[in-house]
């Protein structure tokens, strides 16, 4: 298997939480995806996110995708 290729996209649920004074936990049950789950979003290790993950992101922070994710176009 070749190695996995780096991305450039940034989460940025951590700053959105803390905006909103929300907990990942408190994230975890309005959205319905796991703690564990939010937490490898949340820390940059995520492969893929469902659309529906997403909207439901988006949905319960009021938010947009460009909001929670940016592409860092420095890194290579």
């Amino acid at each position: 298997m070749p190695p996995l290729e780096e991305h450039r996209v940034t989460c940025h649920l951590d700053c959105l939480l803390l905006d909103r004074g929300m907990s990942l936990v408190e994230l975890s049950e309005k959205v319905g995806v796991s703690v564990a789950n939010l937490s490898i979003l949340k820390n940059n290790r995520a492969r893929a996110v469902r659309f529906s993950t997403l909207t439901a992101l988006c949905q319960v922070l009021d938010c947009a995708p460009g909001d929670l994710f940016t592409v860092d176009e420095e890194r290579n």
